[in-house]
């Protein structure tokens, strides 16, 4: 308890060193909601409306492509001609591939869309903040705000967010086929799905407080290098080039070691959807083998299951990084809203210049108020407060040579 007490006290006494250090919070910074990423992500309705409806789409096309091979295996069986099958399979694996990429192509489109409107929100309330603000926040985080924050939020639509929508109508319709084909394997398919499910959610907090603080490692890094830059003669002349490299260099490490902190969290969640894959297969083919051999299901049915479990794991593995992403994404635009919710020096102009313009007084409701008032003002030095001024004497005249050069 009493080694406790000096690390306390002495907390507040290094930060009174330095008032224009950048604020520290005891939790990690401000923590965004999905709500206030949804406002970026609506930008684009119409374009997110098509986006889903391509996402649909591609998705139906998916789904009748285990319909078509369990129908092209009966028929197999039963030694019929494949004709048009074949083609009607070709044909849907075509477009689900165009589908994909076009859709891929809107989403990337889409971020960037994003990240232009964030970088514009943010920059407009930066150059409008108080000059106290710039007095108290380091340069180089601001800086660091606008351009590594705010490319974040692009991973929000290209990695599964909205290929999710999609996505989960994949999931529904490959559960319902696989209900109707065989309810047991269905069954211990659900619960393989259900474990792995609870793991992401558990984990899924993880990344994104690593992910703020890695965001403002990197803030601290951009700090300490337009620092270094913007006073490089007078670094080079106290001859500290190579204490601003160490200084700068410990920065760096700080970001590297935050970067791989989200490495781990994400390396730990991303995982989940190919054990759950690989665990739901070797469930199935075992269970299902045996059933085949039983004669409760038939080789066709087993094979379009087997399609479907891909169909409906694959979604699974969006919506796992679309978590990931969502939960970067928040930790970046924490960051953001941190400073867009500042007030700036333009708060309360309107209602002044609507007071002027209706001649009512500003600050003051006698009409003949002096425009500027001083009360009780007073001035003193607060140090030698009885220094006499006659005490000191002072001469000049023509400088020597001598002088000069000890000068």
């Amino acid at each position: 308890m009493s080694t406790a007490r000096p690390e306390t006290a002495a907390a507040p006494r290094a930060r009174s060193r330095n008032p224009f250090a950048r604020r520290d919070s005891a939790d990690d910074g401000p923590r965004a909601r999905f709500s206030e990423l949804l406002p970026y992500i609506l930008e684009q309705r119409g374009l997110m409306a098509f986006v889903v409806v391509l996402s649909v789409l591609g998705a139906a096309a998916s789904l009748g492509q285990p319909l078509l091979v369990q129908r092209v295996v009966g028929v197999v069986q039963e030694g019929g001609q494949l004709g048009v099958l074949v083609w009607a399979l070709v044909g849907l694996v075509v477009v689900s591939g165009v589908l994909s990429g076009y859709q891929h192509y809107l989403l990337q489109r889409m971020g960037e869309g994003i990240v232009l409107s964030s970088r514009r929100t943010l920059v407009r309330r930066i150059l409008r903040l108080p000059i106290s603000e710039f007095d108290t926040r380091r340069t180089g985080d601001l800086v660091s705000r606008v351009g590594s924050d705010t490319t974040l939020l692009r991973a929000v639509l290209t990695q599964g967010l909205v290929e999710a929508i999609g996505g989960a109508v994949t999931f529904l319709g490959a559960i319902i086929a696989m209900f109707i084909i065989d309810p047991v394997l269905l069954g211990l398919t659900v619960l393989v799905v259900a474990v792995s499910v609870v793991a992401v959610v558990g984990l899924s907090g993880r990344i994104r407080v690593a992910s703020q603080r890695a965001q403002r490692k990197v803030g601290d890094l951009a700090a300490s290098v337009e620092r270094a830059i913007g006073a490089i003669r007078t670094v080079r002349a106290s001859n500290a080039t190579d204490r601003e490299i160490r200084t700068i260099e410990r920065d760096a490490e700080g970001a590297w070691e935050m970067g791989i902190k989200v490495a781990k969290a994400s390396a730990v969640v991303v995982p989940i959807a190919g054990i759950a894959l690989q665990a739901s297969f070797l469930v199935v083919v075992g269970v299902g083998g045996y059933r085949v051999a039983a004669g409760a299901i038939t080789v066709g049915d087993l094979v379009a299951f087997i399609l479907f479990l891909f169909l409906m794991i694959m979604p699974l593995g969006q919506a796992f990084g679309a978590v990931t992403a969502v939960n970067q994404a928040l930790g970046a635009l924490g960051r953001i809203q941190e400073i867009v919710k500042l007030p700036v020096e333009t708060d309360g102009d309107a209602a002044l210049a609507g007071r002027l313009r209706d001649g009512a007084p500003a600050a003051d409701d006698r009409t003949d108020a002096p425009a500027v008032e001083l009360v009780d003002v007073r001035f003193a030095y607060p140090v030698a407060a009885d220094a006499d001024a006659d005490a000191a004497t002072a001469s000049e005249g023509p400088a020597s040579p001598a002088d000069a050069t000890d000068a």
